[in-house]
């Protein structure tokens, strides 16, 4: 029987009741909803309104019907419309009427988006502790290979000499930030909205407080109307997960990029590739690409919630049964994409070799601004300087370091013959010490404090 079917005296349309129905996506908040129903038992019981007897029976039978469901026994019908209509009408036939007590003072309303917090907060810590091994495979990285010295890059020009070191653990505090933005998000989702109804509380005498301490909230929603119309915690994952996306899809095109042939800085692990159909030369960075792609999935599931929620009025409506699936996409997403990305991080091969000759001298060319700066030029002349030397250097077909002397004078009075010092790429980055800079000990300093970051967690 359905649990709104008392005023009906006609079937629902059976393409309408598939219409309607969300088992066949909420079924994995099965555990969390469960576990919410042990707790609504508990607080009716201390209210006076579920004898011991009563409650004992209810949470025997929860605990065979989380059984069946964790066992794979648990049998679907077709009149189960979603995750509470199943776990109520299963409990009915384990214990007989006294189930129809546990819905005592509680809506599908304020039931539903306790299972999502329960469920995320979960899924979030998973998440977390994925993104901290992600993390920690970047500082390896950038502790194995602190030395190494490559081009580094704006606008995909050759800019100025880096660490290799230096730009892996770019990705770290990117995916830092993400972490933060994960732990105040679930500071959010952990405020209990169970005890709202339908949407003006109840009148039964359950205590929220002890609803939300027995479940690990910190605290209950304010608002009963608020509180079952709220997706603000669905969107924030979302949103996070799109920012965490696009993090990603960056980090992704760097290696698909310095992975090739034309640029050959980093090998991937073969167990990351995979091979072509037609070319069998081939080993193509799939879990890049895929990760590049992905984070497309992960901007869509954002923009498909924010477009259901704009016009939905106060409280709850059925468009929000709408958040569940890109929601769980996005999860299922994360929790197969991290691991991945963090394998193939892991396993990177930099290739020295690579990096060095690929250096173009005219990467130096603010190191030779800074050499005029520091013989009493203005830095805007200096550079204007500077780039004529640039210009005339490629006039001759030579690269900077080898344009001669009285062509740099001709230029520039300033010019002396230590000037051909400039051109030593790890000196140009040894010089870069200040806090964040590329020299060795600054970039000693982010690992540390990277460390430290790991460690306080």
């Amino acid at each position: 029987m359905k649990l709104w079917g008392g005023r009906y005296d006609v079937d629902v349309d059976e393409l309408m009741e598939r219409f309607n129905a969300s088992l066949p996506f909420d079924y994995r908040l099965w555990e969390v909803d469960i576990e919410g129903s042990r707790a609504w038992a508990e607080g009716l019981h201390r209210a006076g309104l579920l004898t011991v007897e009563e409650l004992e029976a209810l949470l025997r039978g929860l605990d065979q019907v989380a059984e069946e469901w964790r066992t794979g026994r648990f049998e679907v019908q077709p009149s189960d419309e979603d995750i509470h209509t199943a776990v109520e009408r299963r409990l009915h036939e384990l214990v007989g009427d006294v189930a129809g007590k546990l819905h005592t003072g509680r809506s599908r309303n304020d039931q539903v988006v306790t299972d999502e917090r329960l469920y995320l907060r979960e899924s979030l810590d998973r998440l977390d502790g994925l993104l901290r091994a992600l993390q920690e495979a970047l500082v390896e990285q950038a502790e194995r290979h602190l030395d190494l010295v490559m081009p580094g890059y704006t606008h995909l020009q050759q800019a100025q000499p880096i660490r290799y070191s230096h730009w892996v653990l770019s990705f770290f505090w990117m995916f830092q930030r993400d972490r933060e933005r994960l732990a105040d998000a679930r500071r959010r989702i952990n405020i209990l909205p169970l005890g709202a109804g339908a949407l003006a509380g109840h009148s039964l005498g359950v205590d929220r407080r002890f609803l939300a301490t027995r479940l690990g909230f910190d605290g209950v929603s304010p608002n009963s109307l608020d509180a079952v119309g709220d997706r603000d915690v669905v969107l924030e994952v979302l949103a996070w997960a799109a920012i965490f996306g696009v993090h990603a899809s960056r980090l992704a095109e760097d290696l698909i990029l310095y992975a090739s042939r034309e640029f050959g800085f980093v090998r991937l692990d073969p167990r990351y590739t995979t091979g072509s159909s037609l070319m069998p030369q081939k080993a193509n960075p799939d879990a890049l690409e895929l990760t590049r792609g992905k984070s497309g999935r992960l901007i869509g599931n954002l923009v498909t919630l924010l477009v259901v929620l704009k016009g939905v009025p106060s409280a709850y409506n059925k468009d929000l049964q709408e958040d569940k699936e890109p929601l769980f996409d996005t999860l299922d997403t994360l929790h197969m994409l991290v691991p991945v990305l963090t394998g193939v991080v892991r396993t990177l091969q930099p290739q020295p070799e690579r990096m060095r000759t690929a250096l173009d001298t005219a990467t130096l060319a603010t190191d030779l601004a800074d050499y005029l700066v520091r013989r009493g030029m203005p830095f805007r002349q200096a550079h204007h300087v500077v780039g004529r030397a640039v210009a005339e250097a490629e006039r001759r077909g030579l690269p900077l370091h080898q344009l001669p002397l009285d062509a740099f004078q001709a230029i520039s009075p300033l010019f002396d013959a230590d000037l051909y010092r400039v051109f030593d790429a790890e000196r140009a980055v040894e010089a870069r010490s200040s806090e964040g800079g590329t020299a060795s000990a600054a970039v000693r300093a982010q690992i540390e404090a990277a460390r430290h970051v790991l460690a306080e967690e």
